[in-house]
């Protein structure tokens, strides 16, 4: 029987971020609009196959997914054994901006979850010019924090479960058992301490309650999607930051969670296929 390929390619690219070499994975298919999809903390980029292997997306966008350094199939750096892991807004942006550059994207489109959800705000609030659209799931400016980081890199707890039982909870319980499993997986497998210092960047050094004035929709359209499950961003988080932004569009989803493009693919196309359309259609 012949083997059936998916459409979804992958290569690897040595970027220099903060001011070091980073072998970084990056994958893609479809052609058209460039998409540009931030993984949540944690995990990496396979959470967006579902949207790479949709013919009603890449008949239309150029969808990419990259997995930060330390994450998925990217090395962390050298001599990374000597120090500790920390995501902060400045190496978050960096990173962004320097894989959209490494790939000469002409005004990308761009999706991020969770903390690549809360990343869009300040990409919305300082670089509007470098993006056609930014969807935001399951994205608000500020949470306040629900949990214990500290269980996340122990010597006496076991990693990737404790990481996988920390966010099992964020998926709904309509979500396939299927997928809901392969969300789990990729935060089991998430390396020592990764998991915690994307946690830093989320709840230490993203409070963007006072850059979400500075937010202009006219620049770059901003969507906002976020499952009505979700505790960690809860609907109400989003609403209040939508409030705060004029021409921010707000969508609570039905029967999804906190990872809905892997918990529950075929439910959340039917609310990000709408904002595709849109962004489509502005050209």
């Amino acid at each position: 029987m012949a083997i059936e390929f998916e459409p979804i390619v992958g290569r690897y690219a040595t970027l220099t971020l903060s001011g070091r070499p980073c072998r970084i994975y990056i994958e893609e298919a479809g052609r058209g609009i460039p998409l540009l999809c931030l993984h949540t903390a944690g995990s990496d980029g396979r959470q967006y196959r579902h949207l790479m292997t949709d013919p009603a997306v890449t008949d239309h966008f150029r969808v990419i997914a990259f997995d930060l350094p330390w994450h998925g199939k990217s090395n962390p750096p050298v001599g990374f054994h000597d120090e500790e892991y920390r995501l902060t807004t400045a190496t978050y942006t960096e990173a962004i901006l320097t894989v959209a550059d490494a790939l000469e994207l002409d005004r990308p489109a761009l999706i991020g979850c969770s903390m690549g959800g809360r990343i869009v705000l300040h990409l919305a609030a300082h670089h509007a010019d470098r993006f056609r659209a930014l969807i935001g799931v399951e994205c608000a400016d500020h949470q306040t924090s629900w949990y214990d980081t500290t269980w996340l890199n122990r010597p006496d707890v076991h990693g990737g479960e404790i990481c996988a039982a920390m966010v099992s909870g964020l998926v709904a319980p309509q979500s396939p058992d299927e997928y809901r499993w392969e969300t789990l997986w990729g935060y089991m497998q998430s390396g020592p301490g990764v998991f915690k210092g994307d946690l830093y960047f989320y709840r230490e050094d993203s409070d963007f309650r006072d850059r979400t004035p500075l937010i202009d929709t006219s620049k770059c359209p901003l969507y906002l999607l976020t499952g009505e499950y979700d505790y960690s961003c809860t609907p109400e988080d989003t609403e209040r930051t939508a409030a705060a932004i004029p021409g921010a569009e707000a969508v609570i989803m039905k029967e999804q969670g906190h990872f809905p493009m892997s918990e529950n693919p075929a439910k959340f196309r039917e609310y990000v296929l709408p904002v595709l359309d849109k962004i489509r259609s502005a050209g």
